[in-house]
């Protein structure tokens, strides 16, 4: 189900939920799995904003192999990061931010059920409604937004430390500004954050800019496997791409490079829906897809276990990458907006 975004009531419970647990309570906080700027800036500036209101027994994770992003690495409270392994067994408080279904959380999920509150902060179309209290703004362009919302209600007044990692995080989610979710809220945002001191150049630098010459070459050729279909999606277009594991070790790369993949290939002017498809294990495959507008990506991904937002989502797919393409072409034409 689609859920609307946060009520004064949701609001309410979720400050209760987060005031319920005391400075030297377990505080688990928790993102998706492979994470990106979105999920680990709202996470790590979260868990910056609780230390400032003096927690002192913080852990924040994701699911799967322990590897941040590089261009992440160096986020402020980075230090609070841990494997999975090493997550609190019993939190007194869980927070989970940017997942939209608990599949997104792997072997965490069972936390949510044992600890006495938890709150999940998101901001995706698709999301199932899972967990304790829903902060949900589908109409966010970041989940980084509702953090700050929530960090707002908690008094928490924004310094350059906990600016950094949500502009990092709305930065990311709106494609530097310039996704059709930014809005003139989040120009304003943007505008309080940077008014801590952050240096929006040197970030986008370090976010955007900035990529080692093995992950260029690896870039130029997986786009230039790229196969443009113009027949599909009632006949505008789909454009799709596909990176191997190989491809990966050839050029000494981490799977993370592959993430930005998506970028270059959804700016083909003759399709209206771009897809690429990940190998992150044999016959296991992370889809990409991005929609310009004719299409809802979401209902496509969520119809095969994934999710996202109406222009952007993905989800996991399994056999070869024709395989994968195929049953997402047999889809497009049934979500046509």
């Amino acid at each position: 189900m689609t859920l609307p975004g946060p009520t004064t009531e949701s609001w309410a419970a979720a400050v209760a939920a987060v005031r319920s647990a005391g400075a030297d309570d377990e505080v688990q906080l928790i993102c998706h799995v492979n994470p990106d700027g979105d999920a680990l800036g709202s996470m790590l500036g979260f868990a910056l904003g609780l230390r400032r209101l003096g927690h002192t027994r913080l852990r924040a994770t994701f699911p799967g192999e322990f590897q941040v992003p590089g261009p992440y690495a160096a986020l402020p409270g980075s230090d609070m990061l841990v494997p999975e392994e090493d997550a609190f067994v019993s939190p007194r408080l869980v927070l989970i931010f940017d997942v939209a279904s608990e599949s997104r959380l792997g072997g965490l999920a069972g936390l949510l059920t044992g600890a006495p509150a938890a709150v999940v902060l998101d901001h995706h179309a698709s999301n199932t409604g899972f967990g304790g209290v829903q902060l949900v703004d589908p109409a966010a362009a970041a989940t980084s937004v509702v953090v700050e919302g929530l960090l707002s209600r908690l008094g928490v007044p924004l310094d350059a430390e906990i600016a950094e990692c949500l502009y990092v995080a709305l930065a990311t989610d709106t494609g530097s500004f310039k996704f059709d979710m930014t809005t003139v809220s989040v120009h304003e945002l943007a505008a309080r954050l940077i008014a801590t001191g952050i240096r929006p150049g040197e970030i986008s630098r370090r976010i955007f800019d900035s990529k080692p010459f093995g992950a260029m070459k690896l870039t130029g050729e997986v786009l230039g496997r790229a196969v443009l279909e113009p027949g599909v999606a009632g006949g505008l277009g789909m454009v799709w791409t596909y990176a191997t594991l190989a491809d990966l070790e050839r050029h000494s790369q981490p799977p993370y490079i592959l993430d930005t993949l998506i970028d270059p290939v959804r700016s083909v002017a003759e399709a209206d829906v771009s897809i690429v498809v990940k190998e992150v294990a044999p016959g296991e495959w992370s889809v990409s897809l991005r929609s310009k507008g004719a299409v809802d990506v979401s209902a496509v991904a969520v119809s095969q276990g994934g999710g996202g937002h109406r222009l952007a989502a993905g989800f996991t797919g399994y056999g070869d990458p024709a395989h994968v393409v195929d049953t997402v072409r047999r889809l497009l034409d049934r979500h046509l907006i």
